[in-house]
C-alpha cells in the first residue's frame, strides 16, 4: 500500500479523480468488481477455492493432520493459516524470507475465522490433551491487482465449507488418498467475510485495484459475520499513518451489511 510504488502524479491524479467520486473501472468508491468463486480446484487438499475478485486472483487449500493439541487449549483443535506472496503473483512480491505482508495476510484470515466461532474446536479433538486435528488455510496468490486480503478471506471461508476428513485407520494413521464423507464440524450460520476499507486524501474507498491500493493513505480491515440476526465484529486491523474519523468509520459501518450479503450469496452457491 505504500505510495512509493507508484509515481507522486499518478497518485495525485487517482486523489483527485477518487474526490470526484470517479474510478478508472467507472465503479462507485464502494462497488465491488465481479466475484468468482469455484470448488474443488485441487485434488491433494482435502478442501480448496478459487477466488477471483476482477483480476485478482488467489487459491486456498485446507489441509487436516493430527498432532498434540496447544498448550492453553488441550480439549480443542488447533488452527493454523500460511500465506506465500510469490513473485509471479505481484512485483510488489519478493522472494526470499517473508516480510510484513506475507505475515500479515495468514493472521489476518486466522483471527477473522477463529473469532468468529464458525469452527466449533471441540469437535476436532481425538484424545483429550494428547491428540487433536489440525486445520491448516494455505493461501496461494496468483494473480494481485489489489484487495488481496479480502480475496483469500473469502477463499479461506469457500475452502472451509467443503473440507472433508483423510481416513484413518484403528491406530490413528492418515491415508490421504482416501476421504470420508464427514465435514469440519461448521457452524451452519456463521460465514466470516473480511472487508477492508482504504483511504486517499478524504475519500473512503472499497476493493482497490493495485494501483489504488499503493496510492492510498490508510487501510482497515474488519472480520465480520452475522449471528442470529446481528451482524458481528470480529477482528479489527488498521495500517497506514493516516487517521479514519468517527465519521469515516460510521460509514463503513453503514455499507457492511449490504456488502456482506452481496458476498454471501456468493458463498452459498456451494451445493454439498
Amino acid at each position: 500500500m505504500s505510495s512509493m510504488e507508484i509515481s507522486n502524479l499518478t497518485k495525485e491524479k487517482l486523489k483527485n479523480m477518487i474526490a470526484e467520486g470517479k474510478r478508472f473501472d467507472s465503479r462507485g468508491l464502494l462497488d465491488l468488481r465481479d466475484v468468482e468463486i469455484s470448488y474443488g480446484v485441487s485434488k491433494k487438499a482435502e478442501g480448496s477455492a478459487r477466488v477471483k475478485i476482477g483480476k485478482t486472483e488467489v487459491v486456498v487449500g485446507v489441509k487436516l493432520q493430527t498432532g498434540e493439541p496447544y498448550p492453553d487449549s488441550p480439549d480443542k483443535g488447533n488452527l493454523m493459516a500460511s500465506g506465500d506472496l510469490l513473485p509471479l503473483a505481484s512485483p510488489r512480491f519478493e522472494s526470499g524470507p517473508p516480510g510484513f505482508n506475507a505475515i500479515e495476510l495468514p493472521r489476518l484470515i486466522d483471527r477473522a475465522i477463529r473469532a468468529s466461532g464458525m469452527i466449533d474446536f471441540s469437535k476436532l479433538v481425538i484424545k483429550k490433551g494428547e491428540l487433536v486435528w489440525t486445520v491448516i488455510i494455505d493461501i496461494y496468490p496468483i494473480n494481485d491487482d489489489g484487495n488481496l486480503i479480502d480475496a483469500a478471506s473469502m477463499g479461506a471461508v469457500a475452502a472451509l465449507k467443503q473440507t472433508v476428513f483423510p481416513e484413518t485407520d484403528k491406530d490413528g494413521k492418515i491415508n490421504y488418498e482416501k476421504r470420508t464423507s464427514k465435514k469440519l464440524p461448521l457452524s451452519k450460520e456463521i460465514s466470516p467475510i473480511s472487508f477492508s476499507f482504504f483511504k486517499l486524501g478524504d475519500s473512503i474507498i472499497l476493493d482497490p485495484t493495485r494501483e489504488e491500493e499503493e496510492a492510498c493513505d490508510a487501510r482497515i480491515t474488519f472480520g465480520i459475520s452475522k449471528w442470529n440476526g446481528q451482524y458481528m465484529l470480529n477482528s479489527c486491523q488498521k495500517k497506514g499513518e493516516a487517521p479514519l474519523t468517527q465519521e469515516d468509520v460510521a460509514k463503513m459501518m453503514d455499507i457492511i451489511p449490504k456488502k456482506f450479503e452481496e458476498l454471501i450469496k456468493k458463498l452459498e452457491t456451494f451445493i454439498s
